[in-house]
């Protein structure tokens, strides 16, 4: 007679979606791994866990598939079971049970514990900044706080992820030690909302604060600041970044358009005016700072003069990085109300335009770093270049730098001194200064 051989499960996380996601992930991995489970992301493995985004239409579109694509693996025997969490499944989640009733079990934005039960693993809350980190190995998120108190009106993160909710400094302190002790040299700090961080626990915005500790991190080299929101931005934390080296000249803001009426509409709680002025004011208090935002075409009601009012902002901006997006008509938030009026190949064509002019502020801004020596760290190899980034460009949106591999070994997740010999709109090429 035979007996049934015992299979050991081997748990597979998938992730879709932005870098809280991410970190997500890898805060579910450490947990299964401080469990004794196997734990993978997006490798083999009989047990999978979706994280799921449910930001905009496409994101949906892809974390819907991606179940569907594992579900149908397990109606084929390839996997036992299929596990669903994040975004998707906080927001939809008596829909998908009704739609994709194969799935094992769907999990909230907040539900890790049951979860990880499900997993057949407990939830350790001793495990401060216990990761399982996926970047590679010389960069990593540090998510500063959870969910969001704006009220902007296409928005459904505060559906998604609740209200906004600070970690203590002194949680952050001891998870980026823990990873600078795994060789993370660059800490990517996110949240939806930086700017807010502290109010709920401090009574007041601490970023500096928490920068100031986070400086004094043994083997962390560079902070940089990710979705900073607009309003109530501080000051403060300008200083830091112009007398602090580890700091990054560098931050995300998002602003998602500069037209009155729409940044009304949209319940930005700013104007053109003091968005302009507020920009001139970080590029007067850290000069050669690289400014990155994202941009919404095509929200209800953008007249042709409100797309052009944005058009020649950008141009005048010129700012470093930018990435623009159509408007996705989003169930439950405020925008919904209103009549998604402008035609789908409008607000593609609005965004490719936007898209064009920066590519040549991009392509012309490249242009005068040729000659002039950069300090970049390495992130990987890739065909016949070694791939790496200044410290004014973030992983997988911002410019790369690219070094012939054929002129030397580098090791990657290393810093070198190297002078740009070419550049493009979005890609560098540079030598080692030996």
């Amino acid at each position: 007679m035979r007996t049934k051989t015992l299979k050991k499960n081997k748990i597979n996380v998938v992730t879709l979606g932005c870098s809280k996601n991410v970190y997500d992930s890898e805060v579910l991995m450490g947990q299964l791994r401080a469990n004794n489970k196997e734990v993978v992301h997006e490798e083999e493995g009989n047990v999978v866990v979706i994280n799921t985004c449910g930001f905009i239409a496409n994101a949906k579109e892809e974390s819907v598939n991606t179940i569907l694509e594992f579900v149908q693996k397990k109606q084929e025997g390839l996997v036992d079971k299929v596990f669903v969490t994040g975004c998707l499944s906080e927001r939809y989640k008596p829909d998908l049970q009704k739609e994709i009733p194969d799935v094992d079990q769907y999990f909230g934005t907040t539900e890790l514990p049951g979860l990880l039960k499900a997993l057949g693993a407990d939830y350790k809350h001793e495990l401060i900044g216990e990761r399982l980190t996926t970047t590679p190995k010389n960069y990593a998120y540090l998510k500063i706080a959870e969910g969001c108190d704006r009220p902007c009106s296409f928005c459904a993160i505060p559906i998604m992820r609740g209200k906004h909710k600070s970690t203590p400094m002194e949680d952050l302190v001891i998870e980026a030690e823990k990873l600078a002790l795994n060789g993370v040299k660059e800490l990517i700090l996110i949240a939806q909302d930086l700017t807010y961080y502290g109010l709920d626990l401090y009574k007041k915005r601490n970023l500096a604060e928490l920068l100031e500790k986070l400086i004094k991190v043994e083997g962390i080299e560079w902070i940089r600041l990710h979705y900073a929101f607009p309003t109530g931005f501080p000051m403060d934390v300008l200083d830091l970044m112009n007398k602090e080296p580890k700091i990054c000249n560098y931050i995300d803001i998002p602003l998602q358009h500069i037209a009155d009426p729409i940044l009304k509409s949209m319940r930005r709680g700013t104007t053109k005016a003091k968005t302009t002025k507020l920009l001139q004011d970080f590029r007067a208090a850290v000069p050669d700072m690289a400014i990155r935002t994202t941009l919404i075409v095509g929200y209800p009601g953008e007249t042709q003069e409100d797309f052009e009012t944005l058009r020649e902002w950008v141009r005048e901006m010129r700012f470093e990085r930018l990435g623009c997006f159509t408007y996705s008509h989003e169930e439950n938030t405020h925008a919904f109300n209103l009549e998604d009026d402008v035609p789908e190949e409008v607000k593609m064509e609005r965004a490719n335009e936007i898209m064009e002019i920066q590519s040549q502020i991009s392509w012309e801004l490249n242009q005068q770093k040729i000659g002039k020596e950069f300090n970049v760290i390495i992130d990987r190899k890739e065909g016949t270049y070694y791939v790496g980034r200044t410290e004014f460009d973030s992983p997988d949106v911002d410019n790369e730098v690219l070094i012939n591999a054929e002129d030397g070994y580098l090791r990657t997740g290393e810093f070198f001194n190297v002078k740009i010999t070419a550049a493009e709109d979005f890609d560098l090429y540079a030598e080692v200064v030996k």
